[in-house]
């Protein structure tokens, strides 16, 4: 958690028009060069800029604001970390209204002069044609619908930064002049031009908005899930408070059929609540005094009355959206190519359409053949127009068809897509740099206590010597073992009650510490505990239970020795159980290529045994918690940078962080959610399957939308500086480009898990 020292530094703006990489690359070095911040984080996916402010700084969020709007973005909300700011979705249907209004304003004017431009050129010209579309054009270019483009333009010249709104002016704001001559002197018009232009920008924004607010949907699902207000006990009365009223220590009483307002502990009542939305498990799980609650879970039938313990962004629920904002504003290593090529893109271009001006200015008879040859099927090419009109052509052409966009939108929309859906599937992503390690890993490393196994013992076997009965062996276990709070103890506990006994009447316990203990049952002295305890006491019969006791052990059974009136009766063994998926998710892990190794503190005799089991390839048996990091270390020398660690994300941090890869695993409020890369919310090691299929599945979207950005690029670029390509197309395609990168990032949704016997 953050402390309330950095809190109070750390100022957090929206930036509605950040939407992508290159743009969050304009906006962060903008605030990187002044003096009081100390580090910028940006994030595509929500539109967020999280900027740390140096102790003592003078600048406050109103200057930071400033700052970003003089790089040409609009900022919609500034406030520092914990305040109370707008609702996200509040800001994020208001700037998606915004864009549809000036959509609007540019597209009933651009469709009058479409409509104008057609019989004018192709049949009857019409009187006063240009002053017409000079008109209609006028609004569209300069006022409703240009305004914010140019706006956001002159700030980031004047601020030495070139971002989209500065080739969507160039593209723009040149044809619109250059057509206002053929008032003094005959020449084709290119206000019509203008006006498509700029509209189709704003279909695209708009269309933008639209498409990420898909992409991003998951998160609004997270927080809608959340209860709105609570129903609180104050003096004595029961009343409705909105959720952000609630104070730590409140009494919450929930109904039947209600959410649970937010994080807390059942302080009187009993229920069954649904936990789906945390730990994935439909059947719902039984509460009671003392027992913890998940915010936004249901409660099913009993009335509950709970402590709230947990508020705000302390909840399990913000933890998980905040998780998945990260994961969705992370950047995957071969992001880095594209930013490096969008961060120099839009100068190259301005080069090119210069260059391309010039060329066509001075060379258009060289240059002529080229429109010859496509004038024969693109029907736009003229070869018959003058060296200026060919020259502003394709200047424009390259300025308005260039779309860094595109490649800036080919990570974020992909990882916001993939996070999205690990959320769903209880699966929290942290970094993109884990979804592109993932898709090399060679190696999968387990631990076994919490992860393959419940790490709870539990009774597994009762044996009886010859001459008394499994009954008898059992009860004297459960009424001795009873009044000892040591696990094993209660795991013979629990298990003789599920058998249906019930301890009777113990006297003089004692504890004789990791050899057993002893007790008196209906006036005899009674045993328990390992060979050397009873030996010492001089018990007899051990013999005849040596067999078995060498069986359980080689199953990985802790075993105790029960004996009453100077002889062994018996043995009861209890075991770490292992849960019911680990062996289909390795598997799983088989069929993807990798080497499984389990690694455990436990003897070797036990790690072998469940090993066998689930079908683990190696085994690194008594291996302390600090030797966890060294086994790490040395897969990694034998494997490379490919070794992931799958823990439990507390006992095993260290080790997580040392893999390429740290998996944490845990179930509901309980999960680690800051120790790894990747957390399992449901707890289920089937979870890493479904990770990594995910991951890989989330890299190749990344790969596609890069390879297909950049190559439109390199193919369109060309094209419009040879004047194959008319601006007005080139702006579609534009267009296009970026809401194809967007569509195939939602295309993910339709992936099937295939990893695991239940998802095939």
């Amino acid at each position: 958690m953050t402390d309330e020292k950095s809190r109070s530094r750390q100022v957090e703006l929206v930036v509605p028009g950040m939407g992508s990489n290159h743009c969050a690359g304009i906006v962060g070095s903008t605030l990187e060069k002044l003096a009081d911040v100390e580090s910028v984080s940006t994030n595509v996916g929500n539109h967020r800029v999280t900027v740390l402010l140096k102790s003592g700084a003078g600048t406050d969020a109103d200057g930071l604001q400033k700052a970003v709007e003089g790089a040409g973005y609009d900022v919609t909300d500034a406030r520092y970390a914990g305040e109370q700011g707008r609702d996200d979705a509040a800001l994020e249907q208001a700037y998606l209204q915004s864009a549809k209004k000036r959509l609007w304003i540019a597209a009933i004017p651009t469709t009058l002069i479409m409509l104008l431009m057609i019989p004018h050129m192709l049949w009857q010209p019409i009187p006063g044609y240009l002053l017409i579309i000079a008109v209609l054009a006028f609004p569209v270019v300069f006022l409703f619908g240009g305004a914010a483009t140019h706006s956001a333009s002159w700030r980031a010249i004047k601020n030495r930064q070139a971002n989209m709104d500065v080739l969507i002016s160039m593209g723009s704001l040149p044809p619109y002049f250059i057509g206002l001559i053929g008032f003094v002197y005959p020449m084709t018009s290119f206000i019509e031009m203008a006006a498509t232009i700029m509209t189709f920008h704003l279909v695209g924004r708009y269309l933008e908005a639209r498409a990420k607010g898909r992409a991003s949907e998951a998160i609004q699902k997270l927080i809608s899930m959340g209860a709105k207000t609570a129903r609180v006990e104050r003096n004595g009365q029961e009343e409705e408070v909105a959720i952000q009223d609630l104070q730590r220590g409140d009494i919450m009483v929930v109904r039947p059929g209600e959410k649970i307002p937010t994080d807390g502990e059942v302080v009187d009542g009993e229920s069954h609540v649904d936990e789906s939305i945390a730990t994935g498990e439909s059947v719902p799980v039984y509460k009671t005094v003392g027992d913890t609650l998940i915010g936004a879970t249901i409660n099913k039938e009993g009335r509950l009355r709970v402590k709230a313990n947990r508020l705000g962004d302390e909840t399990f629920l913000a933890q998980v959206v905040r998780m998945v904002e990260e994961a969705q504003g992370s950047t995957v290593p071969i992001q880095e190519f594209a930013d490096r090529m969008t961060g120099r893109f839009v100068p190259v271009v301005f080069l090119i359409a210069l260059a391309s001006f010039a060329v066509w200015f001075l060379m258009p008879e060289t240059l002529r053949p080229i429109l010859d040859w496509g004038s024969g099927f693109l029907p736009w090419v003229d070869p018959e127009a003058s060296g200026i009109i060919l020259a502003l052509l394709a200047a424009i052409a390259v300025l308005v068809i260039a779309c860094p966009c595109a490649l800036g939108l080919a990570t974020p929309t992909a990882l916001m897509v993939g996070a999205g859906m690990g959320a769903e599937r209880g699966i929290l992503i942290r970094s993109g740099e884990a979804i592109q390690a993932i898709k090399d890993l060679k190696v999968v490393v387990l631990d076994k206590t919490g992860t393959i196994t419940r790490g709870q013992p539990v009774l597994t076997d009762v044996v009886a010597a010859p001459d008394a009965d499994e009954e008898t062996v059992l009860q004297l276990a459960q009424t001795v073992e009873h009044a000892s709070e040591h696990p094993i103890a209660q795991a013979i506990v629990t298990g003789a009650r599920n058998r249906g006994l019930s301890p009777g009447e113990v006297k003089l316990f004692s504890s004789a510490g990791a050899r057993g203990v002893t007790g008196e049952v209906d006036g005899k002295a009674v045993l328990i505990g390992n060979r050397l305890l009873l030996e010492d006491q001089g018990v007899s019969g051990l013999g005849a239970l040596d067999e078995d006791l060498a069986r359980l052990e080689s199953d990985g059974r802790t075993v105790v020795i029960v004996a009453t009136g100077g002889r062994a009766i018996g043995l009861v063994a209890v075991a770490d159980e292992i849960k019911p998926e680990s062996a289909e998710a390795i598997r799983g892990m088989h069929r993807m290529g990798l080497h499984v190794v389990m690694i455990t503190g436990d003897n070797e005799r036990a790690a072998r045994a469940v090993a066998r089991e689930v079908g683990i390839d190696e085994v690194r048996a008594g291996v302390l918690p600090e030797g966890k990091t060294e086994a790490i270390r040395a897969f990694q020398q034998q494997y490379g940078p490919h070794v992931a660690m799958v823990g439990d994300g507390i006992n095993d941090a260290p080790a997580l962080t040392q893999a390429d890869v740290g998996i944490a695993i845990g179930a509901g409020a309980d999960v680690a959610i800051e120790a790894a890369d990747i957390t399992l919310v449901r707890g289920q090691l089937t979870g890493v399957v479904e990770a990594m299929e995910l991951s890989r599945a989330t890299f190749r979207k990344i790969v596609q939308n890069l390879v297909w950005a950049s190559g439109y690029n390199v193919a369109a670029i060309p094209i419009a500086a040879a004047g194959l390509l008319h601006p007005m197309i080139g702006v579609v395609a534009m267009t296009a480009s970026s809401l194809s990168v967007i569509g195939n990032s939602i295309l993910l949704r339709r992936h099937k898990f295939t990893g695991t016997e239940a998802d095939r």
